[in-house]
């Protein structure tokens, strides 16, 4: 698999997932507002890739200031990290990553520039590369959920594209599919933007696992005849008492799934639990541009001046989740996740 965004010669590299699957195109990010600008134009999305996004757009700003210090430093470093933190409101990996580069901030501003700078730059190559290790951790907790010839749906695209690898629902399929096991997914289009139809299969294509293509306003009947064993989806957002934020259409699945007695699992780091969030009514909702909504792929499929609402996500209750999978293992029902995450009991 490509690497949805690396760091290479003082610049942010990222696969233009707008461009996908028709396209394998790579954006080169040389200032940190190109990165804000990729962000906010889905160049890249996905949490916890758009946190290590942020985090080596702040560390190119940085980058980016001569010799300053005291006020006018603290100064410049607020323009910066304000401007990458107006990008997406809903996922929170994009603030934690945002913060953990503020105390790396705080803890080298008084010293040289330079040092500051090579600091910046190493803790935004941490959470990269701690992302991954943690993305495989979620797979080895969650795979066991997976029995060998189930058949999998799965919402938006919460693969190596939204991470820095492997994937957090995605990486749950890939570490089953490690074991041998036989394993098929449904992946629904994921209407406006279409990241199943356009990302997801893409991936499980590259990966050799067997994937159908479904619409949107298929999948309960596909759960009523029993075609689907669970759901495994991704988060952007996870409320103190378990209510997910998730793309746009995933609340409706969950609805099916419980209807028709299917699993719904979430795979998230524990970087996407807010825990001074006490429930999902307090989770920002991102209201997207109309036009993704009137076209597809920039063709025009309703009249131009139809209304529009887009919201890009919606909130899942806790009451709808059968479990949360982290790299701490798998939390059941109530949820009650605290600042401090510990692993389960076994």
């Amino acid at each position: 698999m490509l690497p949805a965004i690396t760091w290479r010669n003082r610049s942010v590299v990222m696969i233009d997932q707008r461009k996908l699957p028709a396209q394998e195109v790579f954006v080169r990010c040389r200032t940190y507002i190109q990165v804000a600008q990729a962000i906010e134009k889905m160049v890249i999305r996905g949490a916890p890739a758009i946190g290590i996004a942020a985090a080596y757009g702040l560390a190119l700003g940085v980058m980016s200031l001569s010799e300053v210090g005291g006020r006018s430093l603290d100064r410049d470093f607020e323009r910066i990290f304000a401007r990458l933190a107006r990008t997406r409101p809903t996922a929170r990996n994009l603030f934690w990553a945002l913060e953990r580069m503020k105390a790396a901030y705080e803890g080298h501003r008084a010293g040289r520039l330079r040092d500051l700078q090579k600091a910046l730059l190493s803790e935004a190559q941490a959470i990269e590369l701690e992302d991954a290790e943690t993305n495989r951790r979620i797979g080895v907790h969650g795979r066991d959920l997976i029995r060998d010839g189930d058949t999998v749906l799965t919402h938006c695209n919460a693969g190596a594209l939204a991470t820095s690898a492997y994937g957090t629902a995605l990486g749950v399929i890939r570490a089953a599919v490690e074991q041998k096991k036989t394993v098929r997914v449904f992946v629904d289009e994921t209407r406006p933007f279409l990241q199943g139809a356009r990302l997801t299969v893409w991936e499980l294509g590259k990966d050799g696992i067997p994937v159908v293509l479904i619409t949107d306003n298929m999948a309960g009947w596909l759960m009523r005849r029993g075609e689907i064993g669970l759901v495994i989806v991704g988060a952007d957002r996870i409320a103190r008492n378990g209510d997910t934020a998730n793309k746009i259409g995933t609340y409706s699945v969950a609805v099916l799934a419980r209807e028709n007695g299917v699993p719904f699992y979430v795979a998230a780091p524990t970087t996407t639990i807010d825990a001074a969030i006490a429930d999902g009514t307090a989770i920002p909702i991102e209201e997207r541009v109309p036009d993704e909504v009137r076209t597809i792929g920039g063709r025009l499929i309703t009249i131009p001046d139809v209304e529009v609402r887009n919201p890009a996500f919606d909130v899942t209750p806790a009451a709808y989740i059968a479990g949360i999978i982290t790299e701490c293992g798998l939390f059941r029902p109530p949820f009650a996740f605290a600042s401090q995450i510990v692993p389960p009991r076994t």
